[in-house]
């Protein structure tokens, strides 16, 4: 019925090159083969939460892909919970810049029979204002779904191992903000949860929904900075297949793909802050 192609993590900053070629070879690959839908998972830019020109040059980077993009904010586009990142804590002054370059965080398109949804995972647990607005967002979009089928994107997974798992870690929703999300986990019309942040490819099949880890685009995290945690490191994108009931995925990895170690670039990315010397902070 239609195509969707999920890109996630590029990382994308105006005073460095870093990473820009794996950005150009997937903007090769969606003009080669164009999808009917193009969404961005998060971590558009390389600092944005502290970067106006990060945040632009983003922007600009992806109004060059053949499709216009939905979006949804990453940490480093707009900070997280103050306990995972004291120095970026997510607030109103960053949730506005990347609105002004990337638009709404939260969206709903339907089409052929879908409803897709889009949330930002980095509100949750803040107790700002836009953490009730968005629990109001998605009752409103199950209220209305009809006889559509769901998926839906966000930038961190809701959880790593299973929704009540009660771990605060870096990886996935706080398990105190899941409330909002536990409907739509229950719905029976739900059939893909799609997210990025880990720069891991992972897919695991949960009845009729399928839970998809997009890698990123821009470099790949070493095993030991991420203990315990599934999947493979590529450097790519996925590609979802939407029919009448089902979603089929799969990783792309166009030609040319570089496969960075964060902490290989790490000082590079980051010359002039201390955001990603811990390690858990690498994605």
């Amino acid at each position: 019925m239609f195509t969707l192609a999920q890109i996630s993590d590029t990382h994308l900053g105006a005073g460095t090159a870093l990473f820009r070629a794996n950005f150009d070879a997937v903007a090769a690959a969606l003009a080669a083969e164009i999808p009917d839908i193009i969404v961005a998972s998060g971590d558009v830019s390389l600092d944005g939460a502290d970067s106006e020109a990060d945040m632009a040059f983003a922007a600009a980077s992806f109004a060059r892909l053949p499709r216009p993009v939905l979006a949804v904010p990453g940490n480093h586009d707009v900070g997280d919970h103050p306990d995972r990142a004291p120095r970026q804590p997510f607030d109103t002054e960053r949730l506005l810049r990347f609105r002004r370059h990337f638009g709404q965080e939260r969206w709903v398109l339907d089409r052929d029979g879908w409803r897709l949804l889009g949330l930002n995972s980095q509100v949750c647990g803040t107790g700002h204002p836009e953490e009730v607005a968005q629990a109001d967002f998605i009752a409103e979009a199950l209220a209305s779904l009809g006889d559509r089928r769901l998926a839906v994107f966000l930038h961190k997974p809701v959880f790593v191992t299973t929704a009540d798992d009660p771990l605060f870690d870096y990886w996935s929703v706080p398990p105190f903000a899941r409330a909002p999300f536990l409907p739509l986990l229950a719905h029976p019309a739900l059939r893909l949860v799609a997210s990025g942040h880990l720069h891991l490819h992972h897919e695991v099949a949960r009845g009729a929904v399928r839970f998809a880890w997009a890698p990123s685009v821009g470099f790949i995290v070493a095993e030991d900075e991420q203990p315990d945690l599934p999947g493979a490191r590529p450097c790519g994108y996925l590609l979802h297949r939407f029919d009448a009931d089902h979603v089929e995925t799969s990783l792309v990895v166009p030609d040319g793909m570089e496969r960075p170690f964060i902490h290989q670039v790490r000082a590079e990315a980051y010359p002039n802050s201390d955001l990603l010397k811990a390690q858990p902070d690498a994605a």
